[in-house]
């Protein structure tokens, strides 16, 4: 795997269009700026790899689109040994951002083959994540409680079962809405009863799929 000049020179280009869009959390920026995007894409789709868009990965998923990875990160809040469940693994792009930024990974991919694929790659980068294969909309019971949860596929509704794995002061990142749009809402559970919603900005995900999510 080769990250030469003219890669870094693509990354630096679009660290600044993320910042010109405002993203100024330095920490989302400094890992961004690290992580080799490219190694996410197959070799013929190398030159796309630094345009700010979605990309197609197979399986009728996609790498986010980084503005969306940055957007969500930043407003997650990572802070260095957060213990942090992904939904939604994907290329494991997020995946590298999150744990280079310090968290301790737990992350589910409904998608036996990316899961694998992601497995493989992210080892390859030095990075020790906690993967498995199955319905993210569960979570993950048996390692939970989690000070943060990601969720990187548009969902009807806040799955319950992801609210209860939620530490009490913890945050979760989720877009809610219909198969077309979503908005962005960051959750904070006060307590074990009370949450307090933050709506943000609406974006566009592949749907979550799952029994708390849409259906097949």
């Amino acid at each position: 795997m080769i990250d030469d000049y003219k890669h870094k020179g693509e990354r630096a280009k679009l660290i600044k269009e993320l910042e010109a869009k405002g993203i100024n959390d330095k920490s989302v920026l400094a890992a961004m700026m690290f992580i080799p995007r490219h190694y996410f894409f197959s070799k013929t789709f190398h030159s796309h790899a630094y345009h700010d868009k979605a990309f197609p990965i197979g399986e009728g998923q996609t790498i986010s689109q980084p503005y969306t990875v940055a957007y969500q990160t930043q407003v997650l809040n990572v802070e260095k040994g957060d213990k942090i469940l992904e939904i939604g693994t994907g290329s494991g792009y997020q995946s590298a951002i999150l744990m280079q930024m310090g968290a301790t990974l737990y992350s589910i991919e409904r998608h036996e083959k990316l899961s694998i694929k992601a497995s493989i790659l992210l080892q390859k980068l030095g990075y020790k994540p906690n993967l498995k294969c199955g319905d993210g909309t569960k979570g993950w019971l048996e390692n939970g409680p989690f000070d943060k949860i990601i969720v990187t596929a548009g969902a009807p509704v806040v799955p319950q079962k992801l609210m209860a794995q939620l530490s009490i002061g913890g945050i979760m990142v989720i877009p809610v809405g219909d198969s077309q749009k979503q908005k962005m809402l960051t959750i904070i559970k006060k307590s074990k009863n009370v949450t307090e919603t933050i709506e943000l900005d609406h974006f566009a995900f592949v749907p979550l799929i799952g029994e708390q999510g849409w259906k097949e």
